[in-house]
């Protein structure tokens, strides 16, 4: 379902991958892949996040601190580590590479099997990493508890939608819990590219686990994402499918009672509170309150997403 991670070095010279990231890469088996172009190397993260960038600080210069702060800007490609490599060791420019948000710094201050270490530590640093969801590498419940918290000290009107799959666990049981990561992928791919392509800046999706979502917009953005969200998602779960289910629109599956009933093809639930009306002061009451929406979306027909109105003081 999902391609091998690679290892991006990132050079904009034509200089061969340094005879000690090659051979730490080919010792574990990691493919890598050169990458001349900030651009490429953005793009390329983006679409699929590699499991480490190595940045040739000498070649790269200004472009690789540029690209190491595009990648930690973003939610999704910020658990990707970046490691800086250079042939000198100066203070000053280990500095920079920090604040630009690298991960380690790799010089001859070190003697090679030191560096060679310290590539090995990165990695096991980001593994251990709780904060992202392992099967999407999207924010987990810290990090999504973190952006609430965030908006709400920084005074943002904003809104949280919290996504979660219906008639998912009856497609598990007729199909596979492979086929159902798969599902759960795909949305995750559908959130995370429609919120970023439709806004960049102010967009943020999070993972809490199994088939639930969380995604933070602009109030203002909230019906036309959700609307893309919904009519993406519809035109493409129908084809995970076979081809018999998806001309009926519906399966034959057993309640917990044992008798047979008809599942119809997955719907998309999306319950939303923001805070146009009300004023929140811990993530739990949003959290709560969002849990409370989705509950009401599941039980609308179809792929919905629905919005509180309501007015008024949030209990503590």
């Amino acid at each position: 379902m999902r391609t091998r991670q690679t290892v991006i070095y990132f050079s904009p010279s034509d200089r061969p991958v340094p005879d000690l990231i090659s051979a730490w890469m080919n010792g574990k088996g990691y493919p890598v892949l050169h990458v001349r172009d900030r651009s490429v190397a953005e793009a390329t993260a983006l679409r699929m996040p590699p499991l480490l960038i190595v940045v040739d600080a000498d070649a790269a210069g200004a472009e690789g601190q540029a690209l190491c702060r595009y990648l930690k800007g973003d939610p999704y490609t910020a658990i990707v580590p970046v490691a800086f490599l250079s042939a000198q060791h100066a203070a000053g420019r280990v500095r920079d590479w920090f604040a630009a948000g690298a991960d380690e710094v790799i010089t001859p201050l070190f003697e090679p099997a030191e560096q060679r270490s310290r590539l090995d530590v990165l990695l096991l640093r980001t593994e251990r990493n709780v904060a992202v969801h392992p099967s999407t590498r999207l924010p987990g419940t810290t990090e999504i508890e973190r952006e609430f918290r965030r908006r709400m000290e920084n005074g943002e009107q904003f809104a949280v939608c919290y996504a979660d799959l219906d008639h998912f666990k009856e497609y598990n049981d007729r199909y596979s819990y492979y086929d159902g990561d798969r599902v759960i992928f795909i949305l995750s791919r559908i959130l995370r590219d429609v919120v970023k392509g439709m806004c960049p800046t102010d967009g943020f999706v999070g993972h809490i686990g199994g088939d639930d979502f969380i995604v933070v917009l602009p109030v203002a953005r909230v019906p036309e994402i959700c609307s893309e969200i919904i009519n993406v998602f519809d035109n493409l779960i129908p084809l995970q499918y076979n081809a018999q289910d998806r001309r009926a629109g519906y399966f034959f599956g057993k309640d917990r009672r044992g008798q047979l009933h008809r599942v119809p093809l997955m719907t998309l639930s999306i319950g939303i509170v923001t805070n146009e009306h009300r004023v929140f002061t811990h993530p739990a009451q949003v959290s709560e309150l969002a849990t409370e929406m989705k509950s009401y979306a599941k039980t609308l027909p179809g792929s919905v997403f629905v919005v509180d109105r309501r007015r008024g003081a949030v209990e503590a």
